[in-house]
């Protein structure tokens, strides 16, 4: 089920130790065992000591007790979207704990951790496997990490929840299996990785395990497989680690804010339709990181916001660059000299074609319009843009360059708006200054210099899986 307003996602994270013999000599019985095992665990799941906690809340579950709480108007019976009235959230501005409240347009995700009458050792410090030797067997310990989404209506019952949390838990103990039972090595068994990815409709979030250690590149049948399982064309990067679902309420770790633009209201334009860059991409401007480039880095941050996008698709592996990793690239390239290195030059939309190209092998258009007053007439041509490759497209002219995000533009009327990120701003990561002071924000024909000549940098999508 693909997430709409009404729809609730229940995420429930745990451990569950796993324990068995191996017989160094024999293989097969070594695999019988682990078979084993993991079948025991599918069977612990359903016993009636398993507990649901909903995370900030006084609400205990028993899932396979006909949902009995510990809140006595929670029930099997009871709506699922009732849950959030007894979860309680951080107040970030200073008033300790509070009711939660939902934010508009961002998912509603309740968060369970998995427990039994008996405490399991904590996720975050999770012992290491190991091993230990009696003659010819081992026994092989370790805490298996476990990590389940469902997508749900606000209006399901309790108990069908819980039903559907159960057998995830035990499918996801299915592909453990699978995947330890294909990349066992010896006596070595590989720690299973959990992901979730949003996959495009009918499908929705889905849940997928992975061997650690083991990269994208040596896993690239595995993840044909799930493409021609999800009835997926093998020409996007859907279930690479990178690509992997972040949660609304999950912090990013690096600073930067993610798609400011999703806090807007839309513009009214009668007949319009919206056309948006498709994923996440971080939000780059003056002086971040550290560097000074307040009056000639517009460009270079429109061009750190478009390598986030690919990055954060899954497209490249490879950091945002940095400016002077940007210069490096052009010099490279063989489009600038040796001194352009460590300067403070100005670089536009062809450079930014060339440094998409030599450093994440990405192709780019280019669009030329000889005076700014021609922009509201490529309407059409925007739009297929972000219908077809959803990429941020990087924009200059004269001594400016900016991000577009997107278009309002209606076909009948012609009229159109567009969504801008502007990469001179200078403040901190503050999401409301950005949004409320139009930094990033919907802007008319009239924003642009109608006697100056632009570029478009239109970034194309690389064909790969």
């Amino acid at each position: 089920m693909a997430p709409s307003d009404s729809t609730v996602i229940f995420r429930v994270r745990g451990s569950l130790e796993f324990s068995c013999w191996l017989e160094s000599s024999n293989v097969l019985q070594s695999q019988r065992s682990i078979s084993k095992t993991f079948n025991d665990l599918r069977s612990k799941v359903r016993e009636e000591s398993l507990v649901f906690n909903i995370c900030n809340s006084p609400v205990f579950l028993w899932p396979n007790q006909d949902c009995q709480a510990t809140v006595g108007n929670v029930s099997a019976s009871t709506p699922c979207g009732d849950l959030q009235k007894h979860i309680e959230v951080e107040d970030w501005n200073g008033g300790g704990r509070k009711k939660r409240k939902d934010k508009k347009n961002v998912l509603t995700v309740i968060h369970l951790t998995l427990m039994t009458e008996v405490t399991v050792p904590a996720e975050e410090n999770l012992p290491a496997p190991y091993l230990s030797t009696e003659k010819k067997r081992h026994a092989l310990n370790m805490v298996l990490p476990v990590d389940c989404v469902i997508s749900t209506a606000a209006d399901e019952s309790i108990g069908i929840v819980c039903e559907h949390l159960i057998g995830a838990l035990c499918c996801q103990l299915s592909d453990m299996e699978k995947i330890v039972s294909q990349h066992m090595k010896g006596t070595a068994m590989p720690v299973p990785q959990l992901f979730h990815f949003m996959l495009p409709k009918p499908n929705g979030l889905v849940s997928v395990v992975y061997p650690a250690n083991i990269s994208d590149s040596q896993l690239e049948s595995y993840r044909k497989e799930l493409h021609k399982k999800y009835e997926l064309a093998e020409d996007r990067p859907y279930f690479r680690r990178a690509n992997a679902f972040q949660f609304p309420d999950q912090p990013y770790k690096d600073g930067y804010l993610r798609n400011p633009h999703e806090y807007l209201n839309h513009p009214n334009l009668e007949g319009a339709n919206l056309y948006l860059v498709q994923g996440l991409y971080s939000y780059h401007h003056y002086m971040q990181d550290r560097i000074d480039d307040n009056g000639w880095g517009c460009a270079y941050r429109s061009l750190q916001t478009i390598c986030s996008w690919f990055q954060q698709q899954g497209y490249t592996e490879r950091a945002v660059p940095t400016h002077k990793e940007i210069q490096q690239a052009l010099v490279d390239a063989g489009d600038k000299p040796a001194a352009f290195v460590g300067s403070c030059q100005w670089i536009g939309s062809i450079e930014v074609q060339v440094v998409l190209d030599q450093l994440l092998n990405v192709t780019s258009k280019i669009m030329f319009v000889s005076q700014g007053s021609e922009l509201a007439t490529k309407g059409r041509e925007l739009a297929n843009h972000f219908e077809t490759e959803g990429t941020p497209v990087m924009i200059g002219g004269g001594v400016l360059a900016h991000t577009i995000l997107g278009v309002a533009w209606s076909e009948s009327s012609g009229q159109i708006r567009y969504l801008i990120l502007d990469p001179h701003y200078t403040g901190g990561e503050d999401l409301q200054t950005i949004t409320e002071k139009g930094w990033c924000g919907w802007k008319g024909p009239d924003f642009w210099d109608q006697q100056a000549y632009y570029n478009l940098c239109l970034p194309q999508r690389p064909k790969m899986i």
